[in-house]
């Protein structure tokens, strides 16, 4: 009986704490650091020139593009998350022949 005071208080606390981080403003920002900015060519495929990945797609006849992606459907508390995605075309047809699974991109914290 003991056991779940103890385990009601510190769920207690621990949402007590996350709303807080969330409304009270500049909190987070404060102590967790702020989040570096955006990639400029969001939601834009860039072709590969420089990885080793891209050189070797190109002995294959594909070139490689890559994005960054800002998946609205998904999000923990209504912030959207960021997937980065990588497909190769083909040089001669200019159709997409293959594409990697996507994975998920993870913005740095900046503190101040």
């Amino acid at each position: 009986m003991y056991y779940a005071f103890i385990f009601i208080a510190i769920g207690a606390v621990v949402i007590y704490g996350v709303v807080v981080m969330m409304e009270v403003p500049g909190l987070a920002k404060e102590r967790l650091g702020e989040l570096e900015p955006l990639p400029g060519n969001l939601n834009e495929w860039v072709i590969d020139r420089d990885s080793d990945e891209s050189k070797a797609a190109l002995a294959r006849g594909l070139q490689r593009e890559t994005r960054i992606w800002q998946d609205p459907s998904r999000g923990f508390l209504g912030k959207e998350r960021l997937r980065a995605q990588v497909r190769y075309r083909n040089l001669k047809t200019d159709e997409i022949d293959e594409s990697e699974p996507d994975r998920p991109y993870r913005r740095r914290r900046i503190k101040s």
